[in-house]
């Protein structure tokens, strides 16, 4: 009797997001995410009275309080976005071989559990939903999900998918998003916002700034965004020491007068966040508005639109070519 094919698995992993909105919820998830060494690669001993004994009290109720902002009846964004995106993709393989799961990085549904629902699957496809690699996130990805695939006794066969910083698929989403903003309005400048990395990071080998320029080119070039309409610039740093420059915060501002209508752009986010609603939605905007300009329009990440399902069908099917066969 012949033995039917063995399962495919397929693993998205995205960074991850606190249970509630809540002060105990956000510190438990803060605390797993910035033990990571590969996202802070400070000394232990520095690093850990620091983190417990003054980072976690201070910034957890703030954080907390800038979830509850963003927080919807689904619960976090980013999680209702990325289940919407996996039930879009398991729809796109229905009577395939090709299983689909969803994991965190840190927080829930962990990656441990990911595997765990993946266990009938011989060989599994792990795709962090990192357009851009970076140590901190697609090799911390990588390194937990080896972690925890290598633990069982009955491990499966792991492939790693790499970043996909130009892909067409992916700037075509892009560019659909941005033309819906840019179709009706009137916009004097572009900034494309990504999530950034301390300089450090970046002298010591991380790819991910030239990755960075590679989409924001890609995309400048498919909306014939000419020199001058554009610029590139990055959000969200953490701590004291440098990070990837221009600042978005100081950059947007900086720019407002000259340039009173905007929009900004985040690519490094598939699916819409903390970071891309309340710090790019709500304070970048009125810090905008403050320093001169009149109107700056955030474009929605790709969250489960059709264009981007798409992509990442194309993406997996060229990834698992000769099993879906």
């Amino acid at each position: 009797m012949t033995q039917p094919a063995p399962r495919l698995g397929v693993l998205l992993v995205n960074l991850g997001t606190p249970d509630a909105p809540t002060t105990g919820a956000v510190r438990r998830y803060l605390r797993q995410f910035l033990s990571d060494r590969r996202v802070v690669d400070v000394n232990r001993l520095l690093w850990w009275p620091l983190l417990h004994g003054i980072i976690l009290p201070l910034r957890s109720p703030k954080s907390a309080h800038a979830y509850k902002e963003v927080w919807t009846e689904r619960g976090s964004p980013l999680m209702s976005h990325s289940l919407d995106l996996r039930d879009a993709l398991r729809a796109r393989f229905a009577g395939s071989r090709l299983q689909v799961e969803l994991a965190m990085r840190y927080g829930n549904p962990s990656i441990e559990s990911g595997f765990a629902a993946l266990r009938a699957c011989e060989r599994v496809l792990v795709l962090p939903m990192f357009p851009q690699y970076s140590d901190a996130t697609n090799g911390s990805v990588h390194a937990e999900a080896a972690r925890v695939a290598l633990a069982r006794r009955d491990a499966p066969a792991l492939c790693l998918l790499p970043p996909f910083p130009d892909d067409e698929g992916y700037v075509e989403a892009l560019a659909e998003g941005v033309r819906l903003v840019e179709e009706s309005r009137r916009i004097d400048h572009r900034f494309v916002s990504f999530h950034g990395i301390p300089q450090r990071y970046a002298r010591l080998g991380d790819p991910y700034p030239s990755q960075c320029q590679r989409t924001a080119v890609a995309l400048a070039r498919r909306r014939g965004w000419r020199d001058g309409e554009w610029s590139m610039c990055f959000q969200s740093r953490f701590g004291r020491e440098p990070w990837l420059q221009p600042y978005a915060d100081e950059h947007v501002t900086a720019l407002a007068k000259r340039h009173p209508h905007a929009l900004v752009v985040t690519p490094g986010f598939v699916a819409d966040c903390l970071e891309t609603i309340e710090e790019i939605g709500i304070r970048l905007v009125e810090d905008f508005k403050a320093a001169g300009g009149e109107e700056l329009h955030r474009v929605e990440c790709l969250n489960s639109s059709a264009i981007w399902v798409d992509a990442l069908e194309r993406l997996l099917r060229a990834a698992c070519e000769a099993e879906l066969a």
